[in-house]
């Protein structure tokens, strides 16, 4: 009797074990490159919203993409994230994302920003805009992103290196619309304005202007967020100093823009997981927090830009194919190689 006894608290043990082990694969694998707080605080309010833990590996695109080929049908990742949609065309040309089908998201997102091929999301969305001194340059001495080649920028033009991926994706862009040989010209020209040799982040530029090293820089909208509501008052003060530019924007093609986004990997293991996170990161409430958190644009077409957004004024959004950002990756880094553009 004690032998059967014992054996039912051993079979309840077991079977309990198994509903604990169940409960623990509640899980979502990201594969990202994103590097930002405010997406610690995203999947902690997904979790605590949904009891499904969020397991993050963060690396750059390229190293993440060539593990998720290495590990094949072992790969544990359901989900890679990207901050440029050249590396998202980059995984879609090497059949390592499913296949999307729109209609399970439940919000409505900006059609110029998703793939044709339906194979991402964009989660969020910044423009590559033209920042100036408020002190030595003159708003209407602006115009385009090909003006930039101007003489008149000679020694006064700041940017970040050609190995950064948002310069790659922007001259990608460029390809895009002008062509291979009016594309290096354009570089050739840009370098002969730079004030310094390229190198820093998009911040950097900024400050650069502050300390009177340039008058005008290239740099994501979303890095001016930063500074302008940074702890440090050196960096406050930076980004007072300068001014927003939206170029292309008369009857032309539009300010460039490139998302962060993501795709769930062919060989996901917790597919369903993963539709729920991205449905998540879309909503309203996720897509508020990246624009009070990091001045991301939000994609969710019910979200409005905060204040500070809507202070720098509405703008038409270049509408090319953003998988052309990765079509034209390898001509773009060419390019930087024959114009000198370190």
């Amino acid at each position: 009797m004690k032998i059967f006894y014992y054996h039912i608290i051993f079979i309840s043990i077991l079977f309990s074990s198994c509903i604990n082990s169940k409960k623990k694969v509640q899980e979502v694998n990201l594969y990202t490159q994103r590097h930002y707080s405010v997406d610690k605080k995203q999947f902690e309010n997904f979790t605590n919203l949904t009891g499904i833990k969020v397991n993050v590996v963060k690396s750059n695109a390229d190293e993440l993409i060539e593990r998720i080929k290495n590990e094949a049908k072992n790969c544990p990742a359901d989900i890679f994230i990207s901050v440029d949609a050249g590396k998202l065309y980059k995984a879609k040309k090497q059949n390592l994302l499913k296949k999307l089908n729109y209609s399970d998201f439940n919000f409505k997102l900006k059609d110029v920003l998703l793939d044709k091929d339906s194979c991402w999301i964009p989660l969020t969305y910044r423009a590559r805009v033209i920042v100036f001194s408020k002190d030595r340059v003159s708003r209407d001495e602006l115009s385009t992103y090909e003006d930039l080649s101007s003489s008149k920028w000679k020694n006064r033009l700041l940017i970040r290196s050609s190995s950064n991926s948002y310069n790659q994706a922007f001259l990608s862009s460029v390809i895009a619309h002008k062509g291979i040989e009016n594309s290096l010209l354009w570089a050739r020209g840009v370098v002969n304005n730079f004030a310094r040799s390229p190198k820093g982040n998009d911040r950097d530029q900024v400050k650069a202007i502050y300390a009177g090293e340039g008058d005008l820089a290239l740099i994501n909208t979303y890095y001016l967020g930063l500074l302008l509501n940074s702890d440090k008052e050196e960096e406050v003060n930076a980004g007072k100093s300068v001014d927003i530019f939206f170029p292309n924007q008369n009857n032309d093609s539009g300010v460039h823009v490139n998302i962060s986004g993501a795709g769930i990997l062919k060989n996901s293991p917790n597919y369903d997981n993963a539709l729920k996170l991205l449905n998540y990161l879309i909503s309203g409430d996720a897509q508020k927090l990246y624009c009070n958190s990091s001045y991301e644009f939000p994609v969710n077409n019910d979200i409005q830009f905060n204040n500070l957004m809507q202070n720098w004024g509405t703008f038409l959004i270049d509408s090319i194919d953003l998988n052309l950002l990765g079509v034209y990756r390898d001509e773009a880094i060419k390019i930087f190689d024959k114009s000198g553009w370190k």
